[in-house]
């Protein structure tokens, strides 16, 4: 630890002659890292073996002490090392291995013996592995000849920004990219939910495309959408947290049936059935709505920086994505975050009523509910009284949270114990719902209201908790939208629903499991402003 503390605080300065100063001054000057991390590649060995020849010999080494002719003389060195150069290569390939991978061109600017030393493949090896997760995949790539520094260097490095997740500009229909390195390769992978209305089956992936280092000292670019295999394709960074992709071979694209063979094959990948199972004649508008649209994107996409939300171990439950039923829409994607007394769900995946984006649940943690008996659950109208009740109370918090000051005409003085405050008759007010929530069981037994549609009938017989919440409906094209009182049923760590009171309906969200890395928002301004941008790109 000592060592490497040495080692950081010594960087700045390393090297005692006046042009290893000069070629350090240089360094800090130069922003070109990618071009500058192109070096020779030589054997470890040889690198070794030449260092310490050069160590002994070299201008960069100190020197001290005057022989009898008042000449300068080289010193065996003393037995502790004053800076770097004094130490054996072996040490040097050590400290330069734990450094990360950005600082490797300033670096090799500092004199020539670095610049020597980081040739060593043990250095890249490493940083492949702890930056990006490759373990195996390196001696397979090694055995075809290609180095460690070469893949860091020509494909890691410079796509390093893409790694993550992603949301695609397809208008109202969003979506859900995952960008990884995938064995040799960094793969960027589309996220589709399962076949309605099988919401707790696992995600399904389609690779979008693909980057390798098959050809010779090149990153390759291939587009991997239609059914003729990779072809050419090409990456654009448009802006930060922005990139775009963009295909040169389209005909790839095109299937020898023509558009009706196209719509028959996305029909059963998307939907998992043909258009003559699909009975209900709205429903088949929306498809093929759908088709029309998204097929203009199979040219060029541009996608935009997504987080995951954080956690706070206060939070109801893990927060993260979740598939969710939406009635005639099918299954889309959800993000659901916290935020102080308010849960909040964003789609990520959207259609044309309510896009992607948008704000599609809100829930108050301030106002639980607790659920009549069974019989009582199975009537409607019980279930609206309820929720109205607690919704009644919250629009009456908003207008006096916007009410004039105390004292001012617009707004009488009121007894707090009178008619204006009270709740209907035969309802209770959230404050006495909360403090009996705490005596409520840990689950408590839960039957969806008659009349009720619910795309899945197979869900939870148990609930733990249930909550007052808005969910937002909208018309065609996101016209007159709308927050209308639901109530949130969390069944589990992994599993809730909603029941949208207006409409009648329900949805069951289920947890997406996948491991999605280099997706970790930087801190919790960054996740915030990502939810507000969000928004304004379908607003």
């Amino acid at each position: 630890m000592l060592l490497r503390m040495a080692v950081c605080a010594r960087l700045c300065g390393v090297g005692q002659s006046r042009r290893c100063r000069r070629r350090q001054r240089q360094s800090q000057a130069d922003q070109e890292s990618d071009s500058e991390m192109d070096m020779d590649e030589e054997e470890d060995e040889r690198v070794v073996g030449k260092l310490k020849d050069d160590l002994d010999g070299s201008s960069c080494h100190k020197t001290r002490g005057a022989g009898p002719s008042g000449g300068l003389e080289a010193s065996a060195g003393p037995p502790h090392p004053q800076s770097l150069l004094d130490l054996p290569p072996e040490i040097l390939v050590e400290i330069f291995s734990s450094l990360p991978g950005t600082s490797m061109p300033n670096l090799a600017l500092v004199c020539k013996q670095f610049r020597q030393i980081l040739n060593t493949e043990t250095i890249w090896r490493r940083r492949c592995t702890e930056e990006f997760g490759m373990k195996d995949d390196l001696r397979k790539m090694e055995i075809v000849g290609m180095s460690s520094r070469e893949l860091y260097v020509k494909m890691l490095h410079p796509y390093r920004h893409i790694l993550g997740l992603w949301q695609p500009d397809i208008g109202p229909y969003g979506g859900l990219l995952n960008v990884v390195v995938d064995g040799l390769f960094i793969i960027g992978w589309m996220y589709l939910p399962p076949h309605d209305p099988r919401v707790e089956d696992p995600m399904r992936r389609r690779p979008l495309f693909r980057i390798h280092m098959w050809e010779k000292n090149k990153a390759t670019v291939e587009c991997m959408y239609g059914h003729k295999g990779p072809h050419k394709g090409d990456i654009q960074t448009v802006k930060k947290d922005e990139f775009s992709t963009k295909c040169n071979q389209t005909d790839h694209h095109r299937m020898p049936g023509g558009r009706q063979e196209e719509f028959r094959t996305w029909l059963e990948e998307e939907w998992g059935r043909t258009l003559e199972d699909i009975f209900h004649e709205h429903m088949q508008e929306l498809i093929l709505m759908k088709f029309i649209y998204t097929s203009q994107y199979d040219n060029c996409l541009t996608y935009r920086r997504i987080y995951l939300p954080p956690y706070l171990p206060s939070d109801l439950l893990q927060p993260g994505l979740f598939k969710g039923t939406y009635g005639s829409h099918g299954l889309e994607i959800i993000m659901l975050s916290f935020h102080d007394s308010k849960a909040k769900a964003t789609k990520l995946t959207g259609d044309p009523n309510v896009p992607a984006g948008q704000l599609t649940l809100e829930i108050d943690l301030n106002r639980p509910l607790r659920l009549p008996d069974l019989e009582h659950q199975r009537n409607m109208d019980e279930l609206s009284r309820l929720v109205m009740g607690v919704h009644m109370e919250a629009q009456r918090g908003l207008q006096d949270q916007d009410a004039p000051p105390e004292g001012s005409e617009a707004s009488p003085p009121q007894d707090a114990g009178g008619s204006d405050s009270a709740p209907p008759a035969g309802e209770e007010s959230a404050g006495a719902v909360a403090a009996e929530c705490s005596d409520t069981p840990q689950t408590q037994p839960f039957v969806l209201p008659l009349g009720v549609m619910a795309r899945n009938e197979v869900y939870p017989r148990t609930c733990k908790m249930c909550f007052y919440g808005t969910g937002l409906i909208a018309g065609h094209g996101f016209t007159s939208p709308e927050r209308t009182p639901g109530l949130f049923v969390l069944f589990d760590d992994d599993r809730f629903g909603f029941i949208w009171l207006e409409l009648k309906s329900f949805s069951f969200y289920s947890r997406l499991t996948d491991q999605l890395t280099h997706a970790q928002a930087p801190n919790i301004e960054r996740f915030e402003a990502m939810l507000r941008n969000m928004q304004s790109w379908t607003s």
